[in-house]
C-alpha cells in the first residue's frame, strides 16, 4: 500500500471537542441565563405545568399507600377517642340518672322542710346561652370573650358556667359582647363550700408557677380537714354565684411544719381551657329584694333648765 494513501488524522470517534473548562463555562452561562429568564419572563412555566400534569398520575399512585396508612391511623385514633368519650358519657349518664331518680323525693322533702321552718323558696336563676368567640389578647390574664352583651341583658358580675361547673364571671360588658374572667385568673376569688365537711373557704386563681391553670385555697389552717378528692361548690354567700354549683376538686394538700397554713391546690371542674358553649346566669344579688332603708332615729329632746337649776 503506498504511503500517501494513509490518513494521519484520528478517526472521528477519537476526535476531541472543546475542553472541559469551556463546556463548564458555556453550560453555567446557559443555566444562569435560563434561571434569570424563567424568573423574569416565566418561559418554562408551560413546560413545568406539562411535566406536572404528566407526572400527576405517578405521584397519585405513589401517595396512596401513605394516605392509606395515615387514614388508618387516624381512624383507630378517633375510634379510641370516641370509645373513651362514650364510656365517660355513660358514667355521667348513670350518675345523672341516679340523681334524677332522687330529685322528686328531695324536692318534696325540701318543700316540706321549708314550709315547716317558714323559709323562703330558693331563687330561680335565669340563664341564657352564649358562645366563646376568642381568648383575650392579654397574655397575663385568663379571660375569654363571649358573643352576648348589654343588648342581650348581660350585666357585669354575671356568673358564667359550662356543663361541668363554674367557668368565671363577667367583668366587662359591651353592647354586643362581654369579657369573662376565668376562675383561674390571679385576680379572681370565689367563695366555696366543701361538700364533705361543710366548711367554707375562698378559692383564688393560680395561673402561674408549677400549678398553672389551678385554684388555691389560701389561709387554711395546717390541720384543716381537707383531703384530695373533696368537691368544692359555690357557697352562695357572696351574692353573685348561686349555691351548689361545682367549682373544683382538691388535688393536692401540702402541710409544712414551718408554716401555720396549708397549701391546697384544686383542679377546676369547668373546661377553663377549652369551653366553647357557656351559660350566663343572672347574679343572685339582682334577684334579692333590696334592703329597706334604715329610718333615722328621732332627735332626742334635751330638757331646758330653769333659772333655779330645775327642769
Amino acid at each position: 500500500m503506498p504511503l500517501g494513501t494513509l490518513d494521519r488524522t484520528p478517526p472521528p470517534f477519537f476526535k476531541q471537542g472543546p475542553s472541559a473548562l469551556s463546556k463548564l463555562m458555556v453550560f453555567s452561562a446557559l443555566a444562569l441565563f435560563l434561571m434569570v429568564a424563567d424568573t423574569r419572563f416565566h418561559i418554562t412555566q408551560p413546560l413545568r405545568a406539562a411535566v406536572a400534569t404528566v407526572l400527576y398520575p405517578v405521584q397519585w399512585v405513589a401517595l396512596q399507600p401513605i394516605l392509606a396508612l395515615r387514614q388508618g391511623a387516624e381512624y383507630f385514633e378517633s375510634l379510641g377517642r370516641a370509645q373513651a368519650v362514650e364510656a365517660e358519657a355513660r358514667v355521667k349518664l348513670a350518675q345523672q340518672s341516679q340523681r334524677a331518680n332522687q330529685v322528686e323525693q328531695l324536692t318534696l322533702e325540701n318543700a316540706r322542710l321549708r314550709k315547716l321552718l317558714e323559709l323562703r323558696e330558693r331563687l330561680a336563676t335565669t340563664a341564657q346561652a352564649a358562645e366563646v368567640l376568642y381568648d383575650a389578647a392579654d397574655p397575663y390574664t385568663r379571660k375569654v370573650v363571649i358573643d352576648k352583651g348589654l343588648a342581650q341583658g348581660i350585666t357585669e358580675g354575671s356568673p358564667v358556667i359550662d356543663e361541668s361547673g363554674v367557668l368565671g364571671q363577667v367583668t366587662r360588658a359591651h353592647p354586643l359582647m362581654s369579657e369573662v374572667t376565668l376562675i383561674t385568673d390571679r385576680d379572681q376569688a370565689i367563695p366555696v363550700l366543701n361538700t364533705r365537711t361543710g366548711s367554707r373557704s375562698v378559692a383564688y386563681g393560680d395561673p402561674t408557677g408549677a400549678h398553672a391553670g389551678a385554684l388555691e385555697l389560701r389561709f387554711m389552717a395546717g390541720n384543716a380537714d381537707v383531703q384530695p378528692g373533696d368537691l368544692l361548690t359555690t357557697s352562695g354567700v357572696d351574692g353573685v354565684y348561686p349555691a351548689g354549683l361545682p367549682v373544683a376538686k382538691v388535688d393536692k394538700v401540702e402541710r409544712r411544719a414551718d408554716s401555720a397554713f396549708a397549701r391546697i391546690y384544686c383542679v377546676p371542674q369547668a373546661l377553663v381551657d377549652g369551653a366553647r358553649h357557656v351559660m350566663v346566669l343572672k347574679p343572685v344579688a339582682a334577684q334579692i329584694p333590696p334592703r329597706p332603708p334604715i329610718d333615722a332615729p328621732p332627735p332626742v329632746k334635751v330638757p331646758r333648765k330653769g333659772p333655779g337649776g330645775g327642769a
